[in-house]
């Protein structure tokens, strides 16, 4: 269990940061960059919820405490991705219930007949930000990915949560009846 006594170490001022090992990282890292966009990812999910109810609620509780293991994953080095005791490490499963989350929603979904902007419902609003963040995240997480070994499974999170994200903002937006559409050359 994590227990903090005291909020600042003032470690960071001369612009590193500790990963989970002890070692230290210019905070503009890569690796470093993808967990900040997380917790960027998982504040807006935050401010989302204030808008849901149960069902979707309940999801993107989850989502949020995954996202917390997701930071944690990206921030231990090495390259044994098997969750442990005291390693957490985003797994298949993880993966694998946002695909079964996506496929539930989608299931109540009319097709898509146009790209959509983001808006209607205050919660669809925020996840499309969310979702924006997200896929930032991920784009950080492939960069360090190409200088540092990165879970698979942590960047494959990442690419489905996107996908989540969008789907959870139309089932937001009554099932995509309220989505804004966008209209190409609506504005010549």
């Amino acid at each position: 269990m994590v227990k903090l006594t005291k909020i600042y170490t003032r470690g960071g001022d001369k612009g590193q940061t500790s990963l989970v090992d002890g070692s230290r990282l210019d905070k503009d890292n890569a690796r470093i960059t993808a967990y900040g966009d997380v917790d960027e990812t998982n504040s807006i999910i935050g401010l989302a919820r204030l808008h849901t109810k149960a069902a979707a609620d309940d999801m993107l509780s989850r989502i949020q405490n995954d996202l917390f293991d997701l930071g944690a994953d990206l921030a231990t080095p090495g390259d044994d991705f098997t969750p442990g005791e005291m390693t957490l490490r985003i797994t298949s499963e993880q993966v694998e219930r946002l695909e079964k989350e996506i496929d539930t929603l989608n299931a109540e979904l009319a097709p898509l007949n146009s790209f959509i902007l983001p808006g209607g419902s205050s919660a669809s609003a925020f996840l499309h930000q969310a979702r924006t963040v997200c896929r930032r995240a991920e784009r950080h997480a492939i960069t360090a990915s190409k200088e540092t070994a990165i879970n698979p499974e942590a960047i494959k999170y990442l690419n489905r949560l996107s996908d989540h994200l969008f789907v959870a903002s139309r089932y937001l937006n009554n099932k995509g009846s309220a989505d804004v559409l966008w209209v190409p050359g609506a504005n010549r």
